[in-house]
């Protein structure tokens, strides 16, 4: 072979390898293009004693143990086959070496493939000065944070203004701070809009806090550097690309470095990835054996890494190294990325190639997507309407102004209530002529009319959203007792989505099912074991080791007969049958022990880690493995026996493993197998198939491998969720479903068959994708998000779930068995999948309800108040003068009318958890948008004239004519609006709780408090009025005259419509209340066929 690197690592029990041998064998067990077995290939030997036909030479007399020293499969950085280097030593013993072209091949290896000087980095072993001379490196601090000191109030405020309604509130400000345009105080015009910014960046500077202090422990950790021949402690943000590192057992990796040497004489590190993928279970990483015995503190360590830029691909590294004047390929096997833990090895050392923001734990550190609820993007076009009819209404204004102006003009010099001359200095009024004066009076309308578009609205949203987000955290019913952890709200924008979802998109493994496997049944040449005689060991297997005892962590479910079978091996034939199953469940996996204390100091417990909860199901001794990989979908392992008999064993899907059976086995053996797969996969088992060959001494010669025979296991699936299939009493469709795999999807996606699957999948109930790439499953999600205006939702727990999570309108993540990437990236984030009828049924339900009625509120209540601001300027000869206080106009939307609708939005419910469980039919409501359309929009404006109309007029009617001053009217007409809007939203409240009672009434005393201490204030105008105007009959006569007026029209619609032509909700809650809902049993929940999805 052109590399210079020898094939051979040596076990850790081989005292000397000089005198051992190799032989080349092909692990993999894939059929040429011709259909032939795919023959071994030749490979040159630098010890003519590796030239030897003799296998027996090769073996050990006694069974030895795996060596995982190999190159790990994904090194390769592609398809093809790859080299896998299995040991079987002893004292005397001599290696076999198996292997062909692959990832420790360096003229075939896509890790070896040159990289060009403008893609690559250079990095000088143990020499940071030269390595940053030509291009400084970033260095190891990290910045999570948003802002710094400096840059907080400029960013912040830049961001907020993202939202164009703060825009056009910071134009109303700047309008009123011109003289001939203040229609209200300086001051206050500026209030309501920084009151809002103010309270949003407080918040980010909050959360912002948060992060530098997270930084600031983060950078400030500690980790062993060499530094003139010692390692010596050094915080991580002073640790540069280019120097040495050494971590020890359950030390975090500071940096993305290159492994050179470990504490295990094999070269072998365990790392856990938890931080950085989710994944919980243990990864394998490997040194190269031309640097494991290099000791950095006795000798002078020195070479040249050559390695792509950073990227965010935590699954790919691409580089070479240059050692001793030799030349290494270096792979993902052989670098550790920051943010893992090194476990179950005492020490391993390293050298930094990517430090702080460019290793690539930062640079996907991008967090979950930023995502806009479909209730506030439909509410942006009611926005749109708003201010279109406020220009409508200044517009009016303008053109009443003009024609009185126009009628009036030669009496302007006179007119008390218009004079525009002053005859003290001989010269106008600051009057201009009747076009600036139009102009101006029509952004004077703009800044009296402005509260048309509710400013308060954007952060009652967000209090809402966060008082919604704790409720739904807090929910005892959506807490996962087994990890202990509650429901997480990760995305708060989006909470009223929950509500409106019509499409869902699940994983199905550890989503729909747990991923936990129990070996459950298995089919060994044909004889079907089913597991019915199994029981569970009631102490277990144990070892007594140094005065402890070692007992696996979980108890073993046994089958008698087969334990009898294999005990019996060398006596029939089938018990070497079963023999040689458990023997290639032994060995086909990545297995790793690791002792755990117990609270007795005399027992410790064995919990084995995996890199997938199968093999955590089937874990014995294991000697030597080629892992398992997308391409291949199997595993294979070659095992030297203690009989001197060579064996090759491989594990994989049965779509994987049937296509390289041997064709001359057995027919009824084959079928017999078949048959059991297919029943077993009926009672919904996940199925897997092993298989072994035995390699003679010629067979080595003759570089031919088949497989040999075919055995099956089951392994159960635990349900997080039961099942439910029957149908409900009534008669009901049959669902049509339909099922396409990743294949198929291959030639539909990107192309114009997309419409056709669109409208294929759109008439069926159910769709099921097999064996599909994350990309796929983000596109399915694609296919139906971009053709329809329906929510979509994805659920998933594996870090293949992300695309799909990210792509949906509503993204949840399972803490399960495949690690939290899913969790990091998702919106919303819980325990079991069961917990998802609970959050859309019930909390979806009551979010989408109240923040649509919300919305609805807030814009009627902002809208009464502008249309009696209208009314009155009507009869004000169109000069813009406003009768209510400028302090009440600013603190109506703050105080006055916000606690109410905030703590409804929070609290209020229409249907009880257990009705909207037991019907979901009621879900329904949010799909159809209910709470919030375009038709109960037009409703609220029209009952708002009436509202603002009945407030105005019998006031003005009733002292028309009388000597009371505007003040005193405007107390009065401030006061029926608070109480009229607040009554309104009184009706409308269903479950009414003692914050409601103190926030509603409240707020209307706290009305009448804040207008009498405002006019008790001697310098504002208006001084000492609500006292005299207060004393009057009249005034509380009007009072009540204009709320009772006012909300009739409301009172008889709500009755007309709720007795004759009630939705399900409404008649849900009439039996709710009177205590009608039928009982039933369980509910079944069925998702129905959606016909004729709504178009985009």
């Amino acid at each position: 072979m052109a590399s210079e690197r020898p094939l051979l690592i040596p076990s850790p029990r081989v005292l000397n390898t000089q005198d051992l041998f190799t032989v080349p064998v092909l692990l993999d067990l894939f059929k040429s293009n011709s259909g032939r077995p795919v023959s071994f290939s030749g490979m040159e030997t630098k010890n003519p004693a590796e030239n030897s036909s003799s296998v027996e030479g090769t073996l050990n007399s006694s069974s030895s143990r795996r060596s995982i020293l190999s190159s790990h499969s994904k090194a390769s950085g592609g398809g093809g086959n790859s080299i896998r280097e299995v040991t079987f030593a002893d004292m005397g013993s001599k290696p076999v070496r198996h292997g062909s072209r692959g990832a420790d091949s360096e003229g075939l290896s896509t890790s070896q493939k040159e990289i060009s000087d403008e893609d690559a980095r250079l990095i000088y072993i143990n020499d940071p000065v030269k390595t940053n001379e030509k291009f400084e490196f970033a260095g190891n601090s990290v910045r999570t944070s948003k802002y710094s000191f400096i840059t907080f109030l400029p960013k912040n405020i830049f961001e907020q203004f993202h939202r164009v309604a703060y825009i056009y509130f910071l134009v109303i400000a700047v309008l009123n701070q011109l003289p001939q345009l203040a229609v209200f105080g300086r001051g206050v015009s500026v209030l309501p809009l920084a009151f809002v910014l103010s309270v949003t960046a407080i918040k980010n500077a909050y959360e912002d806090y948060r992060r530098h202090r997270s930084d600031r422990i983060e950078n400030n950790r500690v980790a062993s550097v060499l530094v003139n021949n010692q390692f010596q402690p050094k915080k991580w943000k002073e640790i540069r690309v280019g120097e040495i590192i050494k971590i020890h057992a359950s030390e975090t990796l500071p940096c993305d470095m290159v492994l050179l040497s470990t504490s295990d004489p094999t070269g072998v590190a365990y790392v856990q990835t938890v931080n950085l993928d989710g994944e919980s279970n243990l990864k394998t990483r490997y040194a190269k054996q031309e640097t494991l015995f290099k000791m950095p503190e006795k000798e002078n360590v020195t070479g040249l890494i050559k390695c792509e830029k950073p990227n965010r691909n935590i699954y790919g590294f691409h580089a070479n190294m240059e050692v001793d004047g030799k030349r290494l390929s270096l792979g993902p096997s052989n670098i550790i990325l920051r943010g893992c833990e090194l476990k179950n090895t005492e020490w391993g050392i390293g050298v930094a190639v990517y430090a702080g923001r460019e290793t690539k734990a930062m640079l996907n550190n991008s967090g979950a997507p930023s995502k806009r609820s479909q209730l506030e993007t439909h509410m942006n076009f009611e926005i749109i309407l708003l201010s279109l009819f406020l220009i409508a209404l200044c517009t009016v204004v303008s053109a009443c102004a003009l024609a009185w102006l126009l009628r009036h003009k030669k009496e302007l010099n006179n007119l008390p209530y218009y004079r525009k001359w002053d005859y003290s200095r001989n010269k106008d009024y600051n009057y201009y002529n009747v076009g600036w004066e139009i102009f101006f009076t029509f952004l004077m309308s703009v800044i009296v009319f402005q509260i048309m578009i509710p400013i308060s609205l954007y952060i009652s949203m967000e209090l809402v959203r966060l008082g919604q987000a704790y409720f739904m955290i807090r929910d005892t019913e959506m807490y996962d007792e087994a990890s202990n952890s509650r429901f997480q709200c990760r995305s708060l924008n989006i909470n009223e989505d929950l509500g409106q979802i019509k499409y869902v998109f699940s994983d199905k493994t550890g989503t729909l099912t747990e991923n936990k496997m129990e070996f459950q049944r298995v089919s060994i040449w044909g004889v079907d074991y089913s597991g019915a005689k199994s029981q569970i060991e009631p102490v277990g297997y144990s070892v007594q080791v140094e005065g402890k005892v070692i007992k696996p962590k979980m108890n073993v479910k046994t089958d008698p007969e087969l334990l009898q079978l294999s005990e019996r091996r060398n006596d029939t034939k089938e018990g070497r049958h079963v023999y040689d199953f458990f023997l290639a469940l032994a060995a086909c996996n990545t297995i790793v022990p690791l002792v755990t204390d117990t609270s007795d100091p005399t027992v410790k417990m064995i919990d084995y880690q995996g890199e997938s909860p199968d093999e955590q199901a089937l874990v014995f001794n294991v000697l030597g493995l080629h892992e398992f990989d997308s391409d291949r979908k199997r595993m294979s392992v070659i095992l030297g026996c203690p009989d001197k008999s060579v064996k090759v064993f491989v594990k994989g899907a049965d779509t994987s493993m049937f296509g390289v059976i041997d064709k001359s086995l057995n027919m009824n053996i084959r079928r017999a197998t078949e048959s059991h797969l297919h029943d077993y996969s009926s009672l919904g088992l996940r199925t897997l198939v092993v298989g072994m060959r035995q390699l003679s001494a010629s067979e080595f010669e003759q570089k031919s491998l088949e497989d040999a025979i075919v055995m099956s296991k089951k392994l159960m699936t635990v349900n997080g969720v039961t099942d439910n299939t029957g149908g409900s009493s009534e008669a009901s469709p049959t669902p049509v479903a339909l099922i396409i795999d990743g294949t198929s999807l291959v030639y539909i996606l990107d192309s114009e068959l997309e419409e056709k699957l669109f409208q294929l999948a759109s008439k069926c109930s159910v769709v099921l994708c097999c064996r599909v790439a994350p990309l796929q499953k983000a596109g399915i999600v694609a296919l139906v998000k971009n053709r329809t205006a329906d929510m979509t939702l994805a659920i998933g727990d594996g870090a293949n779930d992300v695309s799909m999570i990210q792509m949906a309108d509503v993204g949840v993540g399972i803490s399960g068995q495949e690690g939290r990437q899913a969790v990091m990236a998702s919106d919303f984030a819980m325990g079991q999948f069961r917990f998802l009828v609970p959050l859309l049924l019930v909390h979806g339900h009551w979010n989408y309800q109240r923040m649509g009625y919300m919305i609805l509120y807030n814009f009627y209540r902002n809208a009464v108040m502008v249309f009696i601001l209208f009314w009155f300027v009507l009869f004000t000869a169109f000069t813009l003068t406003t009768a209510i206080n400028e302090w009440s106009s600013m603190l109506y939307s703050i105080i006055y009318t916000s606690l109410p609708t905030i703590v409804v939005g929070i609290l209020d419910k229409d249907l009880s958890r257990r009705t909207l469980l037991k019907y979901p039919q009621l879900y329904g409501a949010g799909q159809r948008h209910e709470c919030y359309n375009a038709k109960l929009f037009w409703l609220t404006m029209v009952d708002t004239i009436w509202q603002s109309v009945a407030i105005f007029f019998i006031p003005l009617l009733a002292y028309w004519g009388s000597s009371i001053d505007i003040s005193s009217l405007g107390d009065l007409w401030i006061l029926a609006v608070v109480i009229l809007v607040n009554l309104h939203l009184a009706i409308d409240v269903i479950r009414w709780t003692w914050t409601t009672h103190a926030v509603i009434w409240g707020s209307i005393i706290a009305t009448f408090i804040c207008v009498t201490v405002i006019d008790a204030l001697p310098f504002l105008i208006g001084y000492w009025a609500i006292f005299h105007v207060a004393k009057t009959a009249t005034f509380w006569l009007c009072l009540l005259a204009s709320v009772i007026v006012g909300l009739i029209p409301r009172f008889v619609v709500k009755y007309l419509y709720q007795y004759y032509s009630p939705c399900d909700v409404q008649i849900a809650r009439e039996a709710e209340k009177f205590g009608n809902l039928r009982e039933v049993g369980d509910v079944q929940i069925e998702m129905n066929a959606i016909l004729g999805p709504q178009r985009r």
